[in-house]
């Protein structure tokens, strides 16, 4: 049996622990915000926050994230007013947004921890995220915005 609080709520799984987070959010729980990108760490799709930390979920095993708090996109913010939310939707960010969730998740933890980054700063924290669509200009907008507005913890 694992335990894992996931948006402040607590969940039991007593299936297989070696099952990636990202299925057990997906497939047994239903929060389909969080999206299957590569299934490798790379593209950043399956973004999530374990303890605060920006994470890639599709190669988390649940058995090494018992006991640790995890936020998905759905608990980023009950009303969608998380800063970050709100520059993406202000810049037009997402195109087709298959990759947005991760992107914004990457980008609130960048935020949570560096509350003015510099261009590199935004660069280097991002370069894990990939969007096919090359919105990259508008995800370095948004999250300088967001950064303006403070409060992006």
């Amino acid at each position: 049996m694992v335990t894992l609080q996931i948006n402040g709520s607590e969940h039991s799984f007593d299936g297989d622990p070696n099952m990636p987070l990202l299925w057990y959010l997906r497939d047994e729980l239903g929060m389909v915000g969080t999206k299957f990108g590569c299934g490798m760490a790379l593209c950043g799709a399956c973004t999530v926050h374990l303890d605060g930390q920006a994470t890639r979920s599709c190669v988390l095993p649940l058995s090494s994230v018992a006991g640790k708090s995890i936020t998905t996109i759905e608990g980023l913010s009950r009303d969608g007013d998380h800063p970050v939310q709100k520059a993406w939707r202000a810049h037009n960010v997402p195109q087709c947004g298959y990759c947005q969730s991760g992107q914004i998740m990457q980008a609130a933890s960048l935020l949570a921890t560096n509350s003015k980054p510099t261009d590199d700063d935004i660069d280097s924290a991002m370069a894990g995220n990939i969007c096919r669509c090359g919105t990259y200009p508008r995800i370095r907008a948004a999250i300088k915005t967001a950064a303006a507005e403070g409060s992006t913890k």
